[in-house]
């Protein structure tokens, strides 16, 4: 799906030559370097939130809270991430 924005962007000139040079380089338009850079700085966004809730998901464990989720697999099963995985699918 596509969309269009229409906003104004004001940019130092200096910017925009790097913008110019940068879509230049990559055989890109404008439009399309922009958008691959936002989507690329969104990507590293996302990664940096699934790894805090990861992070927050193995402290409550390591601190001994419950965590309903889990309760579901056997405390003994070292194939959780296998069955995870298998769930998604």
């Amino acid at each position: 799906m596509s969309a269009t924005l229409r906003k104004n962007f004001v940019f130092d000139a200096i910017v925009v030559s790097h913008l110019e040079e940068i879509a230049r380089i990559e055989g890109l338009s404008l439009t399309k370097a922009i958008n691959n850079m936002i989507e690329q700085r969104y990507e590293e966004i996302a990664k940096q939130k699934r790894l805090e809730a990861f992070e927050s998901l193995i402290l409550s464990i390591q601190q001994g809270e419950r965590n309903p989720f889990l309760d579901q697999f056997a405390p003994d099963d070292n194939k959780v991430i296998q069955k995870v995985k298998a769930m998604m699918e």
